[in-house]
């Protein structure tokens, strides 16, 4: 128990760690596309990712609780999405039926909750990366251009770090799966 703890946490760390990697970059790149500036790219590009991956955090966990609250009735239900949250479960038990409503305790994730996902992570990135933006240049046309162009690329971005993420762990479920039958 305490060993898949740690192993959630770390996966949970290495998850946060790349992504504000990946967001540095590209703020940068933006940054500095936009101002022609290095001075004013770094500044941008070490402040705003900060406060997004801070943001991101926050904006994940918020999701995951969303998708854990739509599988939920009952004592039952909510022990049991725990421990198969925490991989705990065996996949046989995470995605048998409950009577007549039939839920899952697997996360399934369609393209529309992606989507959404992407999209409001989108906005709230917009909001992020204008204010820093301004606090940083005192140029609302700058400001604008920064908030506008970054989250963008930074979406398509988070898109992709949010599919690769969900593919390691369904890999590591599946080896884990193979390694207990």
């Amino acid at each position: 128990m305490v060993r898949t703890l740690i192993s959630t946490a770390r996966r949970l760390a290495l998850k946060i760690a790349s992504y504000g990697v990946m967001h540095l970059v590209v703020a940068i790149l933006v940054a500095f596309a936009i101002t022609r500036d290095w001075r004013l790219a770094l500044a941008v590009g070490v402040v705003e990712p900060f406060f997004q991956t801070i943001a991101y955090s926050i904006h994940d966990r918020v999701w995951h609780r969303i998708e854990r609250r739509r599988m939920l009735s009952g004592l039952e239900e909510a022990s049991e999405a725990f421990t198969a949250r925490l991989q705990i479960m065996v996949p046989e038990e995470q995605t048998r039926a409950h009577g007549h409503h039939g839920h899952s305790h697997a996360l399934p994730r369609s393209f529309k909750e992606i989507a959404i996902k992407s999209v409001t992570y989108g906005l709230l990135h917009f909001l992020v990366a204008v204010s820093v933006a301004f606090a940083l240049t005192r140029d609302w046309r700058i400001s604008l251009a920064i908030g506008i162009i970054e989250p963008l690329v930074q979406t398509v971005f988070f898109t992709a770090h949010d599919r690769i993420w969900t593919r390691i762990e369904a890999r590591k479920a599946a080896r884990a799966e193979m390694a207990s039958a």
